[in-house]
């Protein structure tokens, strides 16, 4: 509980002290002089709701006058107006009350969304001059040296260059299980370090690391609004004055005609108790901020609430094949040299060499594969140029020889006659100024979770499933038959995955949306087209993270079916929210036109139903349990 918190229920407490002191003055001394009382009760009544009438003076001078802290100013003024001290008093009480509750009840929303992302690292401590110094993050640069010891947070994104340990990644990845890091692997900001002390050569600048993304992801997510926030917003603009006027025209023109001008005020007042629209101005968007919580606590990061709403109208699922559905760890299986006259025209050794040194400046999977089935160290001084084609291969100059290093397109578009492998891989062909070396076959594993992925998107009621990858029909077809995916496109540039991404967009209903989900920078223009974008965040590249909507922290494509389920449910919360809010408030103002509502039911409208509701937004933080790998609820 907060200092402020703390101050409000004292205050709270002390004139509601006062008021019972107000109350058995007027029972002890019933004959005492009305002023009398009306002080009495006075004093109570600024004691605990002086704040409620300072607010909607100064908000009537800044030109915002139709709000909940003029509705209860002019109903509780209206009835020490009419003779009702007792009932102006308690109704301020019960709102003071009700308004506590739902700032405890929004500050906890928020501790929980701050605990579950609180990755910020305090300090580095970076090796300068053989000596250790403690500064902050952001004063590291590329390539130095930090040391990360026991209980420590990693700071920076970085490659460990001495030491192995286990990693506590849950506040990224929502994994449980501490992952065990080895020598020459890579490590990401935000995870504390478990065991062994590490050496981390820093890769990235602190701005530009994955805890400095993922701080900017979460902090920027409640300012993207859904639908149904906008509809509020707009809702409550019109609303609020149109209920003024009816509560006034109540109080007035009835008893113009009939009279009784002191129970058509009340009536007046009762009604503007009745009309605050604050449970569902405050539950929705605490609904959507809980549904972002969720999907966090799982390891999704959804960038704002409008995407969250979107993907419970998802009709089309677009996927990507390697880093997505497969593991992306790629391994060398044949290294095969090209025959000329019965004899091959260069040694193993000598094409892998040389196909590792054309892959040497690529971070693409197939080509660190390549490099760590070679082994050894790279001269650079041998490469004098190289040039990623994008969806072909790559082209680079080594010892004053072109190299070209790609799939069958690239060996096409250079007119080199090439060896069709019929292999289920990924073949990477090679050529030395225009003459057929030969071919590397690699493969990649399909993720363990991959099969579940496309059964729980079906679960969730996605009606198409598409693979679309640059590999070949029969690698491609080989993945789908799987993992259960019967509609695939292969052989595709990152131009021809746009074009059918467009022509299923066409295909969809004018409501439903298309998930476009990817890993690579050659998915970038198609997340970016996709209704929403989702990109695997472990081992997916900076560009794709920046263009999606979603990112999935772990290697796990089932955790998008969970992303579907959390939207599902946080949508379903907003509504029942909407209805339960929006019915009761109707029903009492229908009651209280005709006067059979007191002010005790208009306070139930009002704020009771406001903690009802924001009761029920808070269930969208819990989750929803993941039944793949570690996840979290």
């Amino acid at each position: 509980m907060t200092r402020k918190i703390k101050k409000r229920m004292q205050r709270i407490l002390i004139g509601a002290a006062c008021f019972a002191a107000a109350i058995l003055l007027e029972n002890l001394a019933p004959g005492l002089p009305w002023y009398v009382l009306l002080a009495a009760f006075l004093v109570s009544y600024v004691i605990i709701g002086g704040d409620v009438v300072k607010r909607a003076v100064s908000n009537i001078g800044k030109g915002q006058v139709f709000d909940e802290n003029f509705l209860m100013t002019i109903a509780t003024v209206g009835a020490f107006f009419v003779g009702d001290y007792k009932e102006a008093v308690t109704v301020m009480l019960f709102y003071q009350v009700g308004e506590l509750f739902q700032t405890y009840a929004v500050n906890r929303s928020r501790k929980n969304i701050t605990e579950l992302m609180d990755i910020r690292p305090d300090f580095a401590n970076v090796r300068r001059n053989g000596v250790e110094e403690e500064v902050d993050p952001d004063e590291v640069a590329v390539g130095e040296l930090i040391v990360v010891k026991p209980g420590e947070r990693i700071p920076l994104d970085g490659v460990i260059v001495k030491g192995n340990s286990s990693l506590d990644t849950m506040a990224l990845t929502g994994e449980s299980v501490p992952r065990e890091v080895l020598c020459g692997e890579e490590v990401i900001s935000g995870c504390i370090n478990l065991t062994g002390v590490l050496e981390v050569e820093v890769s990235k600048p602190f701005g530009e690391s994955t805890v400095s993304k993922i701080l900017d992801l979460v902090e920027n997510a409640s300012s993207k609004k859904a639908e149904a926030e906008n509809f509020i917003t707009k809702f409550a603009r019109y609303y609020t004055p149109i209920v003024v006027i009816c509560a006034a025209a109540l109080a007035v023109i009835p008893p113009l005609f009939l009279g009784g001008w002191s129970d058509w005020i009340y009536r007046g007042l009762t009604f503007l108790v009745v009309s605050c629209p604050c449970a569902v101005v405050i539950s929705v968007p605490l609904s959507f901020f809980g549904g972002l919580g969720g999907a966090s606590k799982a390891g999704v990061l959804v960038k704002g609430s409008n995407y969250l709403e979107a993907l419970a109208e998802t009709e089309i699922v677009v996927m990507d094949k390697t880093g997505t559905l497969t593991k992306g760890t790629f391994k060398v299986k044949e290294v095969q040299p090209a025959m000329e006259e019965s004899r091959e025209v260069i040694s193993k050794e000598e094409l892998l060499e040389i196909t590792a040194y054309a892959e040497s400046y690529s971070n693409h999977p197939i080509s660190l594969s390549i490099q760590k089935e070679y082994g050894k160290e790279l001269d650079k001084s041998r490469l004098e140029s190289t040039q990623e084609l994008a969806g072909h291969g790559v082209h680079a100059v080594i010892d004053g020889a072109d190299i070209y290093a790609g799939n069958e397109k690239l060996m096409l578009q250079q007119k080199i006659s090439f060896t069709h492998a019929a292999q289920i891989g990924t073949i990477v062909h090679v050529a030395r100024d225009n003459q057929y070396l030969g071919y590397i076959l690699i493969a990649d594993e399909v993720k363990d979770d991959a099969a579940a992925c496309i059964s729980g998107l079906k679960a969730e009621g996605v009606k198409r499933i598409v693979m679309l990858t640059g590999d070949r029909r029969e690698t491609a077809e080989y993945v789908a038959s799987q993992i259960g995916l019967t509609e695939v496109h292969s052989g595709l540039l990152p131009g021809d995955k746009v074009d059918e991404v467009e022509k299923l967009i066409q295909s969809k209903s004018p409501k439903g949306k298309l998930v476009f989900v990817g890993d690579g920078i050659n998915d970038a223009p198609v997340l970016a087209r996709a209704d929403i974008g989702i990109a695997m965040g472990g081992l997916g590249s900076d560009a794709a993270i920046e263009a999606a909507d979603v990112v999935i922290m772990t290697d796990e494509p089932s955790r998008i079916a969970t992303a579907m389920k959390i939207s599902r449910k946080t949508l379903g919360i907003v509504k029942q929210n909407i209805v339960f809010a929006l019915g009761v408030k109707i029903l009492v103002l229908i009651l209280a036109a005709i006067g059979m509502a007191n002010m005790w039911l208009a306070v139930f409208a009002d704020v009771g139903v406001a903690v009802l509701a924001i009761l029920n937004a808070m269930r969208a933080l819990q989750g929803i349990p993941c039944k793949q790998g570690k996840g979290i609820d």
